[in-house]
């Protein structure tokens, strides 16, 4: 998971009316007499994957390669432009390629009009891939997917302007109310405490940490005005308002990170992502990593992955599960983790991925307490709408926010 995850607007923008619109409900992707012949021969598997970079496309193209010699047969890894249009355009045309990454924000879209294969049973050991990434990929109780890998968020410090601010390990908070004694210790030194974004990626971590959420567990029931949620934006609005919190606008920067590195913040709140992108723009910053501090209601973050989607339509679909056992095998995981810095979706291999790299295990730490992304149907313009309202936070009610929010959910959520 890389800065594709920072990109959300782009992921909204899915071109495939034709897959979602007015006869999306009837679409023919779960029609049985639309079944598709099943090739038991040799597979020519067709791959199309999201890919963050070189680095990510040759180890996919590499280990595609040596599966398909190993079994007897052929894969293309085709490293899509925008895979959001690409694979619409695949499934609304009925030529979709046989395996392809899904990012979780969209899974409900493809799963709810019959476009993937819900295989998620026939992955050996399945009970081994992290509980809140099988909770992500099910959708009205199947698992349709296996989890490809993951991110969580955690709080990064700047340990030179900590020390700088006069602070110790001593200070680093574990609760909120810590979060906001050492927020007024570094304003009080001259300097911004906490760059935060002002979307429902960053800022829904304080709905989980009070014990909240936007939909209900199974997807079905908007939840965003609720006490928990409503005290939770509050809080956030108020460390905005007390000084506490910049947005990264308001510093100049088109996100956290380039805030952050830029030395415009003590601390910041973001994926592991983070790291590849300091490496890359910020070299000299010396910072570390550490869990989100736990709110009323304990610990919460949220995940962002991906899964290894199987068309409906594809003849080879017993072949193509046969690829995502070899791609989600811990030992396979650990290499694309040293490969292009991915989280591997297995508990199995955690305490291996830990060692490789120790900076990263808040991270990995935050997957037994994670939410991941909504999970239903036709929300886009819901959660557009909402991001809208928490971009102007610093002026808004926090409990119309939410409200507006379920409103529209519902009608999203009642519709055909």
């Amino acid at each position: 998971m890389t800065p594709r995850v920072l990109t959300r607007a782009a992921v909204a923008g899915l071109t495939a009316a034709a897959l979602f619109g007015s006869t999306a409900c009837g679409s023919g992707f779960d029609d049985p007499a639309a079944e598709t012949t099943q090739s038991t021969g040799p597979a020519s598997l067709q791959i199309m994957i999201g890919s963050s970079g070189d680095a990510e496309t040759k180890a996919v193209q590499d280990a595609a390669a040596a599966w398909a010699t190993s079994s007897g047969n052929q894969a293309t890894v085709v490293p899509a432009q925008d895979l959001t249009q690409q694979l619409g355009q695949g499934l609304a045309g009925g030529n979709p390629p046989d395996v392809f990454y899904v990012d979780a924000s969209r899974f409900a879209d493809y799963a709810s009009v019959g476009a993937l294969e819900p295989y998620g049973d026939k992955i050996s050991n399945v009970g081994d891939f992290y509980e809140s990434l099988r909770n992500t990929f099910t959708y009205d109780g199947k698992l349709y997917c296996a989890p490809k890998d993951f991110s969580t968020l955690a709080l990064q410090i700047n340990t030179e302007l900590w020390s700088k601010a006069g602070l110790t390990d001593a200070d680093v908070p574990t609760t909120w109310e810590q979060l906001t004694a050492t927020a007024k210790k570094i304003k009080a030194k001259g300097m911004v405490p906490l760059v935060l974004g002002d979307t429902r990626d960053r800022i829904g971590a304080f709905f989980v940490q009070n014990g909240g959420w936007l939909l209900s567990a199974d997807g079905k029931s908007a939840t965003g005005d609720t006490p928990a949620n409503v005290a939770a934006l509050t809080h956030v609005k108020q460390m905005v308002t007390d000084g506490l919190v910049r947005f990264p606008k308001q510093l100049d920067a088109g996100w956290s990170g380039e805030a952050f590195g830029k030395g415009a913040a003590v601390m910041t709140i973001e994926g592991n992502w983070i790291k590849g992108a300091l490496q890359n723009d910020f070299p000299k910053v010396k910072y570390q990593v550490v869990e989100l501090p736990a709110g009323p209601a304990g610990k919460g973050t949220l995940s962002f992955t991906q899964c290894w989607g199987i068309a409906a339509k594809s003849k080879y679909k017993e072949q193509a599960i046969k690829f995502v056992e070899a791609m989600t095998s811990g030992e396979q995981q650990i290499a694309f983790a040293k490969a292009f810095g991915v989280m591997p979706s297995r508990e199995s291999v955690r305490d291996q991925y830990t060692a490789e790299f120790p900076a990263d295990k808040p991270f990995i730490d935050g997957a037994a307490y994670a939410q991941g992304p909504v999970n239903a149907p036709k929300m886009d313009s819901v959660l557009q709408d909402l991001e809208a309202g928490l971009q102007g936070l610093a002026n808004g009610d926090p409990k119309s926010i939410l409200a507006n929010f379920d409103k529209n959910a519902k009608a999203a959520l009642g519709g055909s």
